[in-house]
């Protein structure tokens, strides 16, 4: 799903807001952050909502929070395509660039694999390295596994994930 570059940032004000105090924003707050009217962010929340992206809380303390598609649409959304991450291997953390991570399995926790595509070069790795790769931005995602295969044309690793972190959203 293609968003525009307001309702992106409509949206990683909401899950910024939700992560940091783990309450709904509001409409007004969210103009605010934003620098747009707010007749102008409602119709977007709409959109947002109707996508399944954002869930509307009515009441006192209510306002917008973000759903478990949200951090996977801005991370798909990611505009330059690549992310500057941190890698732990062999004990020691490296910066890397990582252009993809794609999970191939996961509707069996016991069978989660994900492969991870690097714009770097990936002849240190060895097959059975332990490695983890986060925070990714926006959504905090870290993502440790085991090396199950080693793709060095695609410049990619295949994970049998172990560990899968992100922030809580229910």
């Amino acid at each position: 799903m293609e968003l525009t570059d307001r309702q992106t940032d409509v949206l990683e004000c909401i899950v910024s807001h939700y992560q940091s105090e783990e309450s709904p924003i509001s409409g007004d707050d969210i103009a605010d952050a934003v620098g747009c009217h707010p007749g102008t962010v409602r119709s977007d929340l709409q959109g947002l909502s109707a996508l399944d992206l954002v869930e509307g809380i009515t009441g006192p303390k209510g306002g917008y929070k973000p759903t478990a598609e949200a951090y996977r649409a801005l991370d798909d959304q990611s505009r330059d395509g690549t992310a500057d991450l941190t890698l732990a291997h062999d004990y020691a953390r490296t910066d890397v660039t990582v252009t993809e991570i794609d999970f191939t399995a996961v509707n069996h926790p016991e069978q989660c694999r994900a492969r991870v595509a690097f714009a770097d070069s990936i002849d240190e790795f060895g097959t059975g390295d332990p490695i983890l790769v986060g925070p990714t931005p926006k959504t905090a995602l870290v993502v440790g596994g085991e090396i199950e295969a080693i793709d060095h044309e695609a410049n990619e690793l295949e994970l049998d994930v172990g560990r899968l972190e992100a922030p809580l959203t229910s």
